[in-house]
């Protein structure tokens, strides 16, 4: 019996995209497929970190192609070409791109081999909304309708993103089951090293890009300089904007600390008082699905598939790019440990709801067995 097989194929190795990819590319290879995963530098650890404390035995073989993050026709023509010799020389029978470029530059490589006897069904997971500035959006506009007119199926992480690919004409639009890297409670006490020193401690983690919105939360951390101990913020990540925001936490005289990457998320929950999440737009963030986990009280903004993911209890959410609400919103929080109790036990039970590791792999062997008739 000839083997099916599957070819993956990120936009990005980072973040939730990656594990989330690496997730499903180890359980459809757990479940008797041949699987390779094409993507950036990097996706070799997206099959060995995350939601599996070690890489599975059956073998996945991994290529690099050079999937960039900005539109640059050069080095994208040549991923074209590479994605058309990597899937000609596989002959997979699915190929599941994660992610809108990775989805329009194997729709351009499939279109670019006409003479392929029978071509791979091709499902995209849509897992980001587009950007605010007008020319990302433009292109990510450009992008979607050649995922809506190509692919077989579109996976979707949040109600939002299924209305706009359905809008742009998308078939099999359904939505991406995206269960979270289960980390729990941390050690009980603070990790060491924060210098808290008995201050409340507001967390918030993610790339330090335009998308996370943390330029809107130091802004609002100027608003609660008065309190009594003054809550000290930390923001876990890196990226683009870490200067940027130091230099504007300086200039407002706000107490941050910028930790870096971390590791040790789970402890970090653990010692937050209340998880900030201020993101301009989102999908299924795993950090959010993460502080669920933990039991955290929870701010957030109302963007994307948060609310989806949060339900009506397990978090006060606010409008984005809106200082005042997102600090009015934490000072609460922090001044009723009733609230904050209350949050705390309905992520819990939130986390509790959401679907699983096996969930996730289940359903997208019971599409790719589909679209293979």
């Amino acid at each position: 019996m000839t083997a099916r097989r599957v070819a993956y194929v990120l936009g990005t190795a980072g973040g939730g995209t990656g594990r989330h990819a690496g997730m499903l590319a180890r359980g459809t290879a757990t479940a008797g497929f041949e699987v390779r995963v094409f993507g950036p530098a990097g996706t070799d650890r997206v099959l060995g970190t995350g939601f599996a404390p070690e890489p599975v035995g059956t073998a996945v073989e991994v290529a690099t192609v050079a999937i960039g993050d900005r539109l640059r026709p050069a080095r994208d023509a040549a991923a074209v070409r590479r994605l058309r010799r990597l899937l000609t020389d596989m002959a997979p029978d699915v190929v599941h791109a994660h992610g809108m470029r990775a989805g329009a530059l194997v729709a351009l490589a499939l279109r670019a081999d006409p003479g392929r006897r029978r071509p791979p069904s091709l499902v995209v997971t849509v897992h980001n909304a587009p950007p605010t500035s007008a020319g990302g959006a433009a292109v990510y506009g450009l992008l979607g309708r050649l995922v809506a007119r190509t692919a077989d199926a579109v996976l979707c992480v949040s109600p939002d993103l299924e209305a706009l690919m359905r809008r742009l004409g998308a078939r099999g639009v359904g939505r991406a089951i995206v269960p979270a890297a289960d980390r729990g409670n941390g050690p009980a006490g603070r990790p060491p090293g924060l210098g808290a020193a008995g201050r409340p401690v507001v967390l918030a983690a993610g790339r330090l890009a335009v998308q996370k919105g943390f330029d809107t939360l130091i802004a609002a951390a100027a608003r609660w300089r008065d309190r009594r101990p003054e809550p000290l913020l930390m923001i876990a990540g890196t990226g683009p904007l870490a200067a940027g925001l130091a230099n504007q936490a300086q200039g407002l005289g706000v107490s941050v600390r910028f930790l870096g990457w971390r590791d040790d998320m789970a402890a970090l929950l653990a010692a937050a008082d209340v998880f900030v999440l201020p993101s301009q737009w989102e999908g299924q963030p795993l950090i959010l699905h993460e502080s669920l986990c933990a039991g955290r009280p929870i701010v957030a903004t109302d963007v994307g598939g948060v609310r989806d993911l949060t339900g009506p209890d397990a978090a006060l959410l606010v409008a984005p790019g809106d200082p005042a609400a997102l600090a009015a919103a934490v000072m609460r929080v922090l001044d009723d440990q009733d609230l904050a109790k209350r949050l705390g036990s309905a992520a819990a039970r939130r986390a509790a709801a959401l679907p699983t590791e096996t969930d996730a792999i289940k359903a997208v062997l019971e599409l790719y067995e589909r679209l293979m008739g």
